[in-house]
């Protein structure tokens, strides 16, 4: 979406207050539908309804769809039946059925009785599949052929049907509803004959996804073979829908969002930033950070049960936040990267001999590293430049052997838990820098003093 100045923000608010309709026109005329969208969140909540009735019709549905629930609400509250009918016609099933899922009771009978007795019943079809399957993301227009149907029939029917279809350039070959093949529209044109039978044209090895199938599996397939839609079959192979690419980015986006906001300690929101409240942002952050301090106590009991080592050598303490620091960042990497990686499905539970191994390569090749910039480091700066006499070579060898072991354990960590949270049917960005953070300041805290016991006490 576009990004908008505040001149041009300001300038559509003062067109709308002195009621410059026509002016307005020719400026969103210009807009795409997601920019449009977009503008609708930066405009006084009064001025939606008008500026939503300015909208070119053949826009307007485009518009609504790509809006938040909120200003849906708002301007269905304020549609006559004719305005809120002319905008439901022009919706696909799947839009409307996200549309009557999060709107409130009032609202769903307004629009439930808008729609035809058809309409009607894809709605309540799509609504009863489970929220994260490929049924309640797919939509139940496409374009089928029948068996023994030719080429130039064939065309005709796309033509005569294609403009009510959400996705015309993939054709699916049917009998009876169950799937049999799959052609192009490109396949159809390019055809040498009119009166070649499609059966001939046909692509019989269609790869399709089931009604149950998780969404973002689905969202998956479909980037992995560039297709512009993937059929959906119900158990006895009937055809029931297609999902296409626009949906299929909808889904990666809101679980790349979703894993992103539980990746950094949050309760995942359907809301954009700009459209909550304080409350609402407290609300998803305060549980995490409550879970977070508590745990945090284990580090303390830490420390508490090594008083005794510190208080006769407290030049130890200073070393502490930085070999914290350098396991958590390190637990860190290699979870973002391992969960990045389950989530495009390049790496499986069984891959976990594998992923541990090259960890643990590249978790000593950065230990080593680290060490030796370490020493430097605490001898030149800590020791010389200080001038701390009690940074001896024996505490310096502690630091970086802590730091190599830390960076070892926290990675080792960091590839395990997501894997294994996969494997539990756990979501494996609940696993990513927070929680492994705190555990790996723990284990980092207990290597440091166990070292420290072990060759300096």
């Amino acid at each position: 979406m576009a990004e908008f100045s505040a001149t041009f923000e300001g300038t559509i608010q003062t067109l709308l207050e002195e009621k410059k309709f026509p002016a307005i026109k020719d400026v969103v005329g210009t807009m795409a539908s997601g920019d449009i969208a977009a503008l609708f969140e930066r405009i006084e909540e009064k001025q939606v309804p008008v500026l939503f009735r300015l909208l070119p019709k053949d826009t307007a549905a485009d518009v609504f769809v790509e809006m938040d629930s909120d200003f849906q609400e708002l301007l269905i509250k304020s549609f006559s039946d004719s305005e809120l009918k002319a905008i439901l016609d022009e919706l696909y099933a799947n839009d409307t059925a996200d549309l009557v899922e999060e709107m409130p009771a009032n609202v769903v009978d307004r629009i439930l009785n808008q729609v035809d007795s058809s309409m009607r019943k894809d709605i309540n079809q799509l609504l009863q599949y489970p929220e994260n399957s490929a049924g309640s993301i797919m939509t139940t227009e496409y374009v089928s052929l029948s068996l023994g149907t030719t080429v130039g029939e064939a065309i005709n029917q796309v033509r005569r049907t294609g403009v009510d279809k959400k996705s015309f350039y993939a054709c699916y070959v049917t009998r009876n509803k169950e799937l049999l093949g799959r052609l192009s529209v490109k396949d159809l044109l390019l055809a040498k004959d009119d009166s070649m039978n499609i059966d001939d044209l046909m692509k019989t090895n269609v790869i399709s996804v089931h009604t149950l199938d998780d969404k973002e599996q689905v969202a998956t397939l479909l980037s992995k073979y560039n297709f512009y839609a993937l059929p959906v079959v119900d158990k006895d192979n009937n055809m029931v829908g297609i999902i296409s690419f626009d949906d299929a980015l909808e889904v990666m986006e809101d679980e790349t969002t979703e894993d992103i906001e539980i990746m950094g300690g949050m309760t995942p929101s359907e809301k954009t930033y700009l459209r909550s409240s304080p409350l609402d942002l407290f609300k998803h952050r305060i549980v995490w950070l409550m879970l977070l301090m508590v745990s945090a106590t284990f580090t303390g009991m830490i420390i508490t049960g090594f008083e005794t080592a510190l208080a006769q050598l407290v030049v130890l303490t200073a070393f502490i936040p930085m070999l914290m620091d350098t396991g958590g960042n390190s637990g860190s990497q290699s979870s973002v990267t391992i969960i990045r990686a389950l989530s495009l499905g390049e790496i499986e539970f069984r891959d976990l001999p594998k992923v541990i191994l090259k960890e643990v390569g590249t978790a000593l090749l950065c230990g080593i590293v680290l060490a030796a910039v370490c020493f430097a480091k605490v001898m030149l700066v800590d020791r010389l430049l200080m001038g701390n006499q009690e940074v001896t070579l024996h505490v310096a060898f502690v630091v970086c052997l802590t730091m190599t072991l830390t960076v070892l354990v926290a990675k080792l960590i960091g590839c395990a838990l997501p894997l294994c949270a996969k494997k539990l049917g756990l979501d494996p960005a609940v696993m990513a820098s927070p929680f492994i953070t705190t555990i790996v300041d723990a284990v980092s805290l207990l290597v440091y003093f166990s070292i420290a016991k072990v060759i300096l006490f």
